[in-house]
């Protein structure tokens, strides 16, 4: 089990430790990786290296304890969580008229935990007409309620909900820095997690990040400073300074204002594609992404990736042995998708809505039910941890109604 920490603390919190490949066959679909070596490795974009460590058939989501063994997410934290997501399930299923199979679609699904979670708090006749399909590429837990299907992919057409809590923080991207010109180029990365400066953003990566990350003095956070010490971190320069397109600029080279040197920005193209994928096997109903994330105009100036193990935050060491993640930019991700409707709010803004609250229960229930006033102070302390400001109540929702109106809309 957990050793009792959350990797998700603080999801404001740039988080830069230490610091060529084509896109992924199919966002939703690994494909061949092979495995992970031993020593430093070659040089490699973080993307591939990160996709190796955590999806090889060495990667650490392939390990037996589970993320769950590393980490906690919200879905550890409290049953209220699922009891939360079924009671979302029970609204797009009353929104659809209430369809003879309901799908509830459980993306990255570690051990399957939300899933019964979920299946284990709806009422009795929306269970009959649920399937339930845990997304996961790890083999099926023992155990597990034998309703629940286990997939390496999400089933189609979905007609209901898809969830994906903490799954887009996981898929790999590209990491952009910024040289002594102001170029951003790739970091390059080899298994112990030694880092150079490779060959410039060009192409749709750049585009990309002059749309939602772009790398210009003073982008990011007002107010943040860099940390002492922090540049040693960056990565050092290689082949092909001052070359490429420099960041926060346009389409031409010498347009715009020069950024300074070590501004990194995680480059989310396979992210939007992933998402985007993922919405596109709904028929009718909703698909939501919960994670910790950043807008255009709150983009850490020194991007967020990190990593985790056995409960701790670690460097991001793409070996297999710990978690890599980076926070989201979940407005690209809602751009991506060519529907109407999509928005963003927040944990602590969308769980009240399904009845999650850390009000106290009343102290006169103490001395007329002294065990159901406890129960009910312990539950009023884990909604209090899964809303709770600066901690899991900074996670944002992504929602995208697909041929329904949004359910949490008043």
């Amino acid at each position: 089990m957990c050793a009792g920490v959350n990797r998700r603390t603080d999801p404001r919190r740039a988080r830069v430790l230490r610091k060529v490949e084509g896109p992924l066959p199919c966002p939703l679909s690994l494909g061949p990786v092979t495995a992970v070596t031993n020593g430093a490795g070659e040089w490699r974009s973080w993307r591939a290296a990160a996709r190796e460590a955590l999806y090889g058939p060495r990667g650490f989501y392939r390990r037996p304890e589970g993320p769950a063994g590393h980490f906690r997410t919200s879905v550890h934290v409290s049953p209220l969580f699922a009891r939360a997501v079924a009671r979302l399930l029970c609204r797009v299923d009353a929104e659809l008229g209430g369809p003879a199979r309901l799908d509830f679609v459980d993306m990255a699904a570690g051990r399957g935990e939300l899933a019964a979670g979920v299946l284990a708090a709806l009422p009795a006749g929306v269970a009959s007409r649920t399937r339930v399909y845990a997304v996961e590429i790890a083999g099926r837990p023992e155990g597990l309620d034998h309703r629940i299907e286990w997939l390496a992919e999400p089933p189609r057409p979905v007609t209901g909900l898809l969830f994906a809590n903490e799954w887009l923080d996981n898929v790999p991207v590209e990491v952009a820095q910024t040289d002594a010109t102001g170029v951003a180029r790739r970091v390059l990365v080899r298994d112990d997690g030694t880092e150079r400066l490779g060959e410039p953003v060009t192409g749709a990566e750049a585009e990309w990040l002059r749309r939602w990350w772009p790398l210009a003095a003073g982008t990011g956070r007002p107010g943040e400073d860099r940390r002492p010490g922090e540049a040693r971190h960056r990565a050092q320069e290689g082949p092909g300074a001052g070359e490429g397109l420099r960041a926060g600029e346009g389409p031409r080279a010498g347009e715009g204002p020069r950024a300074e040197e070590g501004l990194r920005a995680e480059i989310g193209l396979d992210r939007d594609a992933a998402w985007a994928s993922a919405v596109a096997t709904l028929d009718r109903g909703l698909a939501v992404a919960v994670d910790y994330a950043h807008t255009r105009e709150t983009r850490p100036p020194f991007g967020t990736l990190t990593g985790f193990r056995a409960g701790r935050e670690t460097a991001p060491v793409p070996d297999g042995s710990c978690d890599i993640t980076a926070h989201v930019a979940l407005d690209a991700c809602a751009a991506a998708c060519p529907l109407p409707g999509a928005r963003l709010l927040s944990q602590r803004e969308a769980l009240p809505l399904l009845g999650v609250t850390g009000a106290r229960p009343p102290l006169a229930l103490a001395s007329s039910d002294p065990a159901g006033y406890v129960r009910a102070l312990a539950s009023a302390g884990e909604a209090a941890e899964l809303t709770a400001p600066g901690g899991l109540g900074d996670f944002v929702w992504l929602l995208q109604p697909v041929g329904i109106r949004d359910v949490l809309s008043p």
